[in-house]
């Protein structure tokens, strides 16, 4: 292949390809028949002597070689959009609706703070909220369901961490740790919570699936102990409820605990066993990178969450270590 013979707009056919793994999605944000966009890759297929991209039930999947090439040619495209069409962004007047998907307790954390920020300074941005049900928010931000996930999500983000060609992007947000939460008068209350007491409690589990097996029972199993879920609900804000007036004891994010809205009502103690740090990650599609407002959107959660992360460093309030 001569780089002087070869069709640049392929390239653009590409990279639109490789964004969204999806022929027909692809054609659609090219404004092109599926055809068209078939053909384009069959012709660069062709002169670059590689098959690029695999047929799959779910779309495409690229070839080691289509993987080694897109960072280059995104680079690439990305530098020529920047020279041709420079960034103007005024987001007073700004018209955009942005779908997010949260558990209700990070959306209680994070929300009103965006709603200022947008009442304040984007006055035609809209937000809409979509149910949250799963660790695995890709497939819904692949379709184009959601513009941005932000969520506890260990498996996603371990992936990508590594993972190279996948267009999902990724950003950590939040570090924490999870605490044991109880009501105030709870029996467990004025004692040490030691695994033995912990296991003969009963449990209230957040299963986002209803499924009664979490991140605690499988850290229980490594050291051969067991507890007791009687009850599974799928809203932090209902747990906190439900502990707050019964026995029943749960693990939550430390961060995430005034989101119950049942914060005088509670009280947390350290678990009496190691759990991995609990991370809040922000996920988007590379279709929306360079989009200005997105970036607006990107930003504006950043922002937040370095004012949480101060509000919620140790020693900043009096009721800083208690529930």
């Amino acid at each position: 292949m001569s780089f002087l013979t070869l069709d640049l707009n392929l390239l653009r056919v590409f990279d639109a390809v490789m964004t969204e793994q999806n022929l027909t999605r692809a054609a659609g944000h090219l404004a092109m028949t599926q055809p068209a966009v078939s053909n384009a890759i069959k012709r660069l297929r062709e002169s670059l002597g590689d098959e690029l991209l695999i047929r799959t039930a779910y779309g495409v999947k690229p070839t080691p070689r289509a993987e080694a090439l897109w960072p280059s040619v995104r680079s690439a495209l990305a530098s020529l959009e920047a020279a041709v069409a420079p960034e103007t962004f005024d987001v007073s007047k700004a018209h955009a609706t942005f779908r997010m998907a949260m558990a209700d307790a990070t959306a209680a954390f994070w929300l009103p703070s965006l709603m200022r920020s947008i009442e304040r300074e984007a006055p035609g941005v809209n937000v809409r909220m979509v149910p949250l049900t799963t660790r695995e928010p890709r497939p819904m931000l692949l379709r184009g369901d959601i513009d941005l996930a932000v969520g506890f999500f260990p498996g996603v983000a371990a992936q990508l961490s590594y993972e190279t060609g996948s267009p999902i992007r990724h950003e950590r947000l939040y570090s924490g740790h999870y605490v044991c939460v109880m009501r105030r008068d709870h029996p467990l209350s004025k004692l040490d919570l030691t695994l033995d007491n912990y296991c003969a409690a009963n449990h209230l589990l957040v299963s986002f699936s209803g499924r009664a097996h979490g991140l605690v029972d499988e850290a229980l199993a490594q050291i051969q102990r067991e507890r007791r879920i009687l009850l599974t609900v799928n809203q932090f804000f209902t747990a906190g409820r439900v502990v707050a007036n019964s026995d029943l004891i749960t693990v939550l994010p430390r961060h995430l605990i005034a989101s119950t809205g049942m914060t005088d009502a509670l009280i947390s103690k350290e678990l009496p066993f190691t759990l991995p740090a609990v991370h809040l990650d922000m996920l988007w599609h590379e279709r929306d990178a360079r989009s200005p407002a997105h970036k607006w959107l990107r930003l504006n959660l950043e922002g937040m969450n370095n004012a949480a992360t101060q509000r919620m460093a140790p020693g900043t309030s009096p009721r800083s270590d208690t529930y």
